[in-house]
């Protein structure tokens, strides 16, 4: 367990900090409520002095976000606002804690023979692929077993949303590296560093693999790859696991458990 003073406070700085070049802030009660782009939302976070959050909060920030076509969400740290789930479940949502893990001691982990590593540029025309590859990730997470890929979005919602991380990338606001093999991308994945009073803090997010390669330790050296990316600048890298299996994965590259990050949103029909 990380020991150094600070660590949960800088992390809610980052929080705080990130969505304030892509969002309006609304104070709603004890919450802060991003207002921006659909296509590169952020939950609403309990506001630093503001007091417990309310069921009350809740809701009116639900219903801000619903105004606004953003997704229903909210993200805190449990042990720093222990209150909120309580709150967030009794305004309807669906609550759930990830581990918070911290880079303490990096890892270097080299990738499987015949997988390259590339950090991706603002104008790759591959960028939608890569997109893809996530998307088909994150959709079938239960294994390496054959599943049905998910079929490229192409809608206008997809499009807007490409545009907006190709933009992140132009300015540096997202790091994001893709793996290959035979010519085709398997693996993404991204860093994103923010100024936290003059300190820069990175979020490791969107590791993921495609199902056929998973075992093989392509997410791992995605992830390795990422940190000794993120600490050339960053003093803090930080990321939330999906589960206590891949927490020990990035236990693995040299992550410690620091805390929980619990997200809640509208229960799926």
């Amino acid at each position: 367990m990380p020991t150094r003073p600070g660590l949960l406070e800088c992390i809610e700085r980052y929080f705080a900090a990130a969505p304030r070049a892509d969002a309006r802030i609304e104070a709603v009660g004890g919450l802060d409520v991003p207002i921006g782009d659909p296509a590169w939302p952020y939950p609403a976070r309990p506001r630093a002095g503001a007091g417990p959050v309310t069921e009350n909060d809740v809701r009116a920030a639900a219903a801000l976000q619903d105004e606004a076509g953003l997704p229903v969400a909210l993200e805190w740290v449990p042990e720093r606002s222990p209150e909120t789930a309580a709150a967030a479940r009794a305004a309807g949502l669906t609550v759930e804690e990830l581990p918070l893990l911290v880079a303490v001691d990096p890892v270097e982990v080299l990738l499987p023979a015949g997988v390259r590593l590339y950090v991706v540029g603002a104008d790759d025309p591959g960028l939608p692929a890569y997109q893809w590859v996530a998307a088909t990730a994150f959709a079938n997470p239960g294994g390496s077993a054959d599943v049905q890929d998910v079929p490229p979005d192409s809608s206008a919602a997809a499009r807007a949303r490409t545009q907006v991380l190709r933009e992140r990338i132009a300015s540096g606001r997202t790091v994001m590296m893709v793996a290959v093999e035979n010519g085709r991308p398997v693996a993404v994945g991204s860093h994103q560093p923010v100024d936290v009073d003059g300190t820069e803090v990175s979020e490791v997010v969107g590791v993921a693999t495609l199902p056929r390669l998973r075992g093989r330790g392509v997410g791992a050296g995605m992830a390795s790859a990422l940190v000794a990316h993120a600490r050339e600048t960053a003093d803090v890298v930080f990321l939330a696991a999906g589960d206590d299996d891949v927490a020990r994965v990035y236990e693995r590259v040299g992550f410690a458990r620091l805390a929980s990050s619990a997200i809640a949103d509208r229960p799926s029909c």
